[in-house]
């Protein structure tokens, strides 16, 4: 596939014939290190969350100040019971890490209907400042956690619309450019823990959220200085919506349900890379080998481990897929996503071969165990997530475009709910046992993109015209 030709092909807009950043628009560039910052901000404050909860907010000489909180209590321990401060700290942090995956809906259809992308990533980006800035007194604790969740809700998905609309509709790089903004939030995971976490930790707790607050101010300047290089939005017209959409037409009503019909089978597809902030630290820190130099490692040390080894095999993925694209033609988004599910299956698959071999040597797992779970796993992940973006951003009907890109995320949501369930399953069964249930789901998804792609591949393959083939 000659990409560039099909970044020039007829009725491709200026932006989407620009080639200046690595290759693909000067928009992605801003968008990307908007995301980045966007990114910093989350991770740095959610290292922080259950920490700062637990040791010092819920402490009996702070809990009382939270506005609205014996409310709120009261309604967490009618669906969890009595809670501890450490309890409780771990169940708020829980559900605002579900809810980030929710509020997009909301601020995907007022995108869509009302404001368009533009003011509605801008008012995003100024709720979320706002909310990590209300993290630094007791009394706005709740108030900072609304506006965290609903500025993201604006944010998030409107601001990956946005880099599907740099591509004309029959441009490969577009997956490129999904996973390239995918390594922008990579950097954030590594970095933003060590800085937050460290300033919050060491220093005082209210350093480490303004640090992520700052963060976010630096997202929204790097985002409001890039828009001259980003898809123009028509201006509002007085009695009209802001930014009106073209009405849906036949035939677009199939995409939407085969692509709804998909998101559960993406959060099953993920739910390896998912359980990693779950039971599989628990079950780590039991029961691997956590001896590095005859230094005993924290098992949290291999979320850090997993952040680094999931930005190279980005890197490698990315890299893959152009040197493959040259020489054999570039396949569609389904048929990677097909692929990295069937490689992420592996992973869980190779911590069930290592409880396997614990229970019968009676020695703890080995770390080498745990390089071959994180380098599977990021490398199917990397043909998941970010190519399943590219296909909702592509497939999607321009008339609910952001409405589904803030969809997709429900996936990460499904993901996270099994995710919980198998959790509860983790001192129920044998290592063997639990970690081979992970891969039978994942590669149960990868069967059904399979029958996906044969039933619906004329609905989710890209349309090119047959003269860009070169």
């Amino acid at each position: 596939m000659n990409t560039a030709r099909a970044a020039t092909e007829p009725g491709a807009l200026e932006y989407q014939s620009d080639r200046a950043f690595l290759g693909h628009p000067r928009g992605l560039g801003y968008l990307a290190f908007t995301e980045g910052w966007e990114r910093f901000s989350y991770y740095g404050m959610t290292a922080l969350l259950a920490l700062y909860s637990a040791k010092y907010l819920f402490k009996p000489d702070h809990i009382g100040n939270i506005w609205g909180f014996v409310g709120f209590r009261h309604l967490l321990e009618m669906f969890f019971g009595p809670l501890t401060p450490l309890g409780m700290g771990g169940a708020i942090a829980a559900l605002y890490g579900s809810l980030v995956y929710l509020t997009p809906l909301l601020g995907g259809f007022v995108a869509d209907r009302f404001i368009g992308r533009t003011r509605a990533v801008i008012f995003g980006a100024v709720t979320m400042a706002a909310g990590h800035f209300c993290m630094a007194f007791d009394q706005t604790y709740l108030v900072a956690l609304a506006c965290i969740l609903i500025g993201s809700g604006f944010f998030k998905g409107n601001l990956a619309a946005q880099v599907g609309d740099l591509y004309a509709p029959g441009d490969l790089r577009r997956a490129d450019a999904f996973q390239i903004y995918t390594l922008a939030i990579q950097v954030a995971v590594i970095v933003s823990p060590l800085v937050c976490g460290f300033l919050g930790q060491k220093i005082a707790w209210h350093f480490g959220f303004g640090a992520a607050g700052l963060g976010m101010l630096i997202g929204l300047g790097t985002y409001i200085s890039g828009r001259r290089w980003l898809p123009a939005e028509p201006r509002p017209e007085p009695g009209h919506i802001v930014e009106p959409r073209p009405k849906l037409v036949r035939g677009e009503g199939k995409r939407i349900a085969v692509l709804v019909l998909l998101i559960p089978v993406i959060a099953c597809a993920c739910v390896g890379n998912q359980e990693i902030f779950a039971a599989y630290e628990l079950w780590a820190d039991a029961h691997y080998q956590l001896v590095l130099f005859s230094w005993a490692m924290p098992a949290s040390f291999l979320l850090s481990i997993d952040a680094l080894i999931s930005t190279v095999t980005l890197i490698g993925v990315v890299a893959f897929w152009r040197w493959w694209g040259k020489h054999h033609g570039e396949p569609d988004e389904i048929t990677k996503i097909t692929i990295g599910t069937f490689i992420a299956a592996l992973a869980p698959l190779s911590l069930a071969l290592g409880a396997w071999h614990e229970a019968a040597t009676g020695e703890k797992v080995g770390l080498g165990w745990a390089l071959g779970f994180h380098i599977t796993n990021n490398i199917g992940f990397a043909n998941i997530y970010p190519v399943g973006l590219a296909l909702f951003s592509r497939v999607a009907p321009k008339a609910v475009n952001s409405t589904m890109m803030a969809a997709f995320l429900l996936s990460l949501f499904l993901g996270g709910v099994i995710v919980t369930k198998l959790a509860t399953l983790l001192d129920k069964l044998p290592g063997f046992m639990f970690w081979a249930l992970h891969s039978g789901i994942i590669a149960g998804a990868g069967v059904v993109f399979l029958i996906a792609r044969a039933a619906a591949g004329r609905l989710l393959t890209p349309t090119v015209d047959p003269e860009a083939v070169g």
